[in-house]
């Protein structure tokens, strides 16, 4: 009878040490749950858009003791160095980086492969030239290179142009 106890109790201490790995949501982050992220590239510059949700218990402190955590935290999430806030709210946040890609020269310019601190549902990396899907995943891989927004002339000048990629928050398609 003992030994059944102390089993039973074993199985129960074991139960208890799982079952939060087991639940464990890979999107989320604290009191976050990211939902999607948009990378916007121009020149060397990705402007980052984030989508998410936060546990309704956090929402008062935010209104009493300010965004700051919350804006640390989306920091540790995307994982870029020195990207600067533009816009924060409870569901979504707007971050731009500069010197998130390599330029090559004659407008010719390469984001490398990313990884992120979290799972990301839905990420969408969009240049000028091409828009890339990912699910479920929590790297950028690979990289890729584009071209400046703008045509180059014999000469070697660059000629701006009315771009007409998508804007960021915008639901692009491949």
């Amino acid at each position: 009878m003992r030994v059944r106890a102390v089993a039973l109790l074993c199985f129960f201490c074991i139960g208890l040490i799982i079952a939060p790995a087991i639940a464990a949501n890979d999107e989320r982050y604290g009191y976050i749950t990211v939902e999607s992220v948009q990378i916007h590239l121009e020149n060397d510059t990705a402007l980052v858009n984030v989508h998410y949700s936060v546990d309704e218990g956090t929402r008062l402190i935010f209104f009493l003791l300010g965004k700051q955590d919350l804006k640390n935290k989306l920091l540790k999430i995307l994982n870029y160095d020195d990207a600067q806030m533009q816009h924060i709210n409870l569901s979504e946040a707007e971050f731009v980086v500069n010197d998130a890609a390599y330029s090559y020269g004659n407008g010719i310019y390469w984001y490398p492969s990313h990884q992120f601190n979290v799972g990301i549902p839905k990420l969408t990396v969009v240049t000028p030239q091409v828009v890339r899907n990912y699910s479920n995943t929590n790297v950028f891989p690979e990289g890729m290179g584009y071209f400046e927004t703008g045509s180059v002339t014999e000469t070697r000048e660059i000629v701006p142009q009315l771009s007409s990629s998508p804007k960021v928050g915008s639901t692009p398609q491949e």
